[in-house]
C-alpha cells in the first residue's frame, strides 16, 4: 500500500491505525452485524458510541461538569450565525477580534443580529500577527468576545488567551482542537469543525458552559438553539453518526499517544523541524510574526509565483500533496495536524532543501 503525505488544511490526514480499525469494523461493528453507517442513532449500540465519545472528550480535554459537550452539524461556518442568535441577546453587543478570514466572516455574520464591534484586527499586515489586547480593550457591555484561536490560511495562533474579565469568551478552535492542552474554564464556549484533528468532515463539536444556554432569541431556528440540542443530548435529529464514531476512534488514539501533553510534544517537534529549515533557507520564507506562529499550519513563500507552482507540482510527484497556499493569498502551506507523522515533515524538509539547491 502506497500512501501520500497529505498537507491539506482540511479535510486532513487521519491516524493510520484509526483508518485500519474503521476498515476492520466497517461491515460488522463489535458483533452487531452491521456497519455504523447503517445503524439507528436511537439504537443501544450507537448510544454507547456517542456516550463513549463524550466521555473521552471530557477526559482528554478535562472538561468540567458544568459544560455541555455537543456533537452538531453544519460546519463551523453555520455557527457564525448560531452564536449571536444564542448569545448576543442581553445588550445586543459583541466584540470580535479579527485575525483572519474565518474570524472576519464570523464578525460579518454577527453584524446581521446586533452591534458586532471589531475590537482589533491584524488585517493591516495581511493577518501576519495576533493583536495584543488587555481587559480594558473590551466593551464591558458586550455580551461576549469572539476569537478564532488558530488561523489556517495565514498560519497564526494566539500565544495567549485574552483576559476578558467577566465578559464570556467564545473561541473557534477548529484548526487547533486537541492539538495541545487547553483550559476550558477560560471560555464560555469553544467549538470547531472536526475535519482537521478530530474526524472526517461533517461534525462540529461544541463545548458550552451551562449558564450560557437558554437565552436564544425567538427567531433562532430550532436546529441552531444550543439548549434544544443539549437537552436532546445531541440527538434532536439524526446526527452525523459515522463521523462521531470516527471521532471516538481518534480520541482513543489520542489517549494512547499520551493525551494532549503527548500530542503537543509531537506537534512541537514537527513544527520545529519545518520552521528551523525555513528560518535558515535563502529561498523559502515564513511570513508570520515568530511568536504567533501556528503549530498546525505553516505558511511560506519563495517570492515567485512560478517557483511556488513548480514546488507544489514537484512535491506532489514525491507523494507530498496539497502544499498550495490558500487561493486568497497564494504561496505554500503545510498543514501538519496531529495525524501527520514526524517522518512526513522530515521528508518535506528534505524535498524543500533539494528543491532549493536545484533552483538557486
Amino acid at each position: 500500500m502506497s500512501r501520500v503525505y497529505n498537507f491539506s488544511a482540511g479535510p486532513s490526514m487521519l491516524p493510520l491505525e484509526v483508518l485500519e480499525k474503521a476498515q476492520a469494523e466497517m461491515l460488522d461493528y463489535e458483533g452487531s452485524g452491521q456497519s455504523v453507517t447503517e445503524m439507528s442513532h436511537r439504537s443501544k449500540v450507537f448510544d454507547k458510541i456517542i456516550k463513549d465519545a463524550e466521555k473521552l472528550f471530557r477526559e482528554i480535554l478535562n472538561v468540567p461538569d458544568n459544560y455541555k459537550v455537543l456533537f452538531l452539524q453544519g460546519g463551523a461556518s453555520t455557527h457564525f450565525a448560531a452564536i449571536p442568535l444564542n448569545f448576543m441577546n442581553k445588550n445586543g453587543k459583541a466584540d470580535y477580534i479579527v485575525t483572519g478570514v474565518w474570524a472576519k466572516k464570523a464578525w460579518q455574520e454577527a453584524k446581521k443580529y446586533g452591534e458586532a464591534r471589531k475590537v482589533a484586527s491584524s488585517e493591516d499586515k495581511v493577518f501576519s500577527y495576533i493583536p495584543k489586547l488587555t481587559r480594558e480593550d473590551f466593551d464591558p457591555e458586550a455580551d461576549y468576545v469572539y476569537m478564532c484561536m488558530n488561523n489556517t490560511i495565514y498560519g497564526t495562533k494566539y500565544p495567549y488567551i485574552p483576559d476578558t474579565g467577566d465578559i464570556p469568551l467564545i473561541a473557534d478552535v477548529s484548526s487547533c482542537f486537541l492539538s495541545e492542552p487547553l483550559d476550558v474554564t477560560k471560555f464560555a464556549m469553544i467549538y470547531g469543525g472536526a475535519q482537521k484533528n478530530i474526524a472526517p468532515a461533517g461534525l462540529v463539536v461544541a463545548i458550552i458552559r451551562e449558564d450560557m444556554l437558554g437565552h436564544a432569541r425567538d427567531i433562532t431556528p430550532t436546529m441552531l438553539d444550543y439548549k434544544i440540542q443539549a437537552d436532546a443530548d445531541s440527538l434532536y435529529n439524526t446526527p452525523p453518526c459515522y463521523t462521531i464514531y470516527m471521532c471516538k476512534l481518534v480520541l482513543e488514539w489520542i489517549k494512547k499517544m499520551g493525551g494532549l501533553e503527548g500530542i503537543k510534544a509531537n506537534n512541537v517537534k514537527k513544527a520545529k523541524i519545518l520552521y528551523d529549515f525555513l528560518d535558515q533557507s535563502k529561498m523559502f520564507r515564513n511570513t508570520v510574526n515568530p511568536e504567533d506562529r501556528s503549530l498546525m499550519n505553516v505558511t511560506f513563500v519563495t517570492g515567485s509565483d512560478e517557483l511556488d507552482a513548480k514546488c507544489v507540482k514537484e512535491a506532489a510527484e514525491q507523494g507530498l500533496i496539497n502544499l498550495k497556499g490558500h487561493r486568497s493569498i497564494g504561496g505554500l502551506r503545510a498543514s501538519i495536524y496531529n495525524a501527520m507523522p514526524v517522518e512526513g515533515v522530515q521528508k518535506l524538509v528534505d524535498f524543500l532543501s533539494a528543491f532549493e539547491k536545484a533552483n538557486s
